[in-house]
């Protein structure tokens, strides 16, 4: 080794680093880092909120939740409709005055039965009227009960939700299916003292066996209208058919969550229903069922008039779905909503199946 290269080579040897300021490095910050932050307690309630759901990434066959409509007050057709029945009214009791009195001059024994028969038309009319007014106040205590519990939702106070309850499982009374849930409350409902958990608790115990049941008449419903369709061979009778399979299913829910809705009752709801279809889009909906079960390859193995039930079938979910919203006296916050996909696949093998047979045979 030679004197230059004795000289070069030097002893390694430790550099004193200064380290910056915590302070100001969380101030200032590195190129390329994150600004440090000092750790804090944070006072006070925190809310946590959830990310907004991607309006691309919502699935094309859920219903929105049905609310009843507002219904108006007066307007020119109910005074038409009000005046044209009244002078209606006049008109037959004239009529019938009017035969009264000359069975009376002609035999008096033939006006007395006439009168009796009069007697006893009247009371079976009051009677009529009298369940059908029953039945539209079920129908706005439903409605009345679910705008509370959507009013005082977010943040119940134990009082108001005790009240809330209350008042349904008064209303389900009469249904044998929520007896074991009324049983619960009643044994439980003092030792709940926080709002939200006693209506969860509620919802659960109340309406679980009823929604499931509400599920079977959908289900069985669809399958009905999706084979009707399948085999009937004109298209005037599968619109015959599937008219009154919904009004059936609309009256069914309805009875079922205790609504007992008489003839105008049902005229009123099932209009609800139809307004909420038409206001959600009923169409578009269908078409992204098409294009759904094209995907699956659904459309490759059923015919066009199998086709053409499955999505009869699934319109007719939508309707009970529909009906469920209106019919419920809790709006779905525990419990799960159903939607139309859940009634896609069971549609959808039936109708396979079906094909393959018509294929075998």
């Amino acid at each position: 080794m030679t004197d230059t290269e004795k000289k070069s080579h030097r002893a390694p040897r430790a550099v004193p680093v200064e380290e910056p300021d915590a302070g100001a490095a969380a101030g200032r910050g590195y190129a390329g880092e994150e600004p440090v932050r000092r750790p804090r307690v944070v006072r006070g309630a925190v809310a946590m909120t959830a990310p907004e759901e991607d309006p691309f990434l919502k699935e094309a066959l859920e219903v929105p939740p049905a609310e009843p409509r507002r219904h108006r007050g007066l307007t020119a057709g109910k005074l038409l409709f009000g005046s044209l029945s009244i002078l209606a009214s006049l008109a037959f009791g004239y009529w019938l005055d009017s035969l009264i009195r000359a069975l009376f001059d002609r035999l008096p024994w033939l006006g007395w039965v006439a009168l009796g028969f009069t007697v006893l038309a009247v009371l079976s009319l009051i009677a009529i009227a009298w369940r059908e007014l029953r039945g539209l106040q079920r129908l706005e205590k439903v409605a009345d009960l679910r705008a509370e519990l959507e009013k005082i939702e977010p943040a119940p106070t134990t009082r108001e939700a005790k009240h809330l309850v209350g008042r349904v499982t008064r209303f389900l009374g009469n249904r044998p299916q929520s007896a074991r849930g009324r049983k619960a409350i009643a044994s439980l409902e003092n030792e709940i003292v926080d709002g939200p958990q006693l209506i969860a608790f509620a919802e659960r115990e109340l309406l679980a066996t009823l929604d499931r049941d509400a599920r079977m008449l959908i289900i069985n419903a669809a399958r009905r209208v999706s084979l009707v369709t399948a085999v009937s061979p004109r298209a005037s009778l599968d619109m015959i058919y599937v008219g009154w399979e919904a009004v059936r299913l609309v009256r069914s829910i309805a009875i079922l969550y205790g609504g007992r809705p008489g003839g105008f009752g049902m005229v009123r709801l099932f209009r609800d229903v139809i307004a909420h279809l038409a206001v959600t889009g009923t169409v578009a909906a269908g078409d992204s069922i098409i294009h759904q079960a094209v995907g699956h390859g659904i459309a490759a193995r059923i015919s066009t008039r199998l086709g053409e039930g499955v999505i009869n079938g699934l319109m007719t979910a939508r309707i009970g779905i529909s009906a469920m919203d209106l019919c419920r006296p809790m709006p779905f916050t525990e419990l799960k909503r159903p939607r139309v996909s859940e009634f896609f696949t069971d549609l959808t093998s039936l109708m396979a199946k079906k094909s393959d047979d018509e294929t075998r045979s």
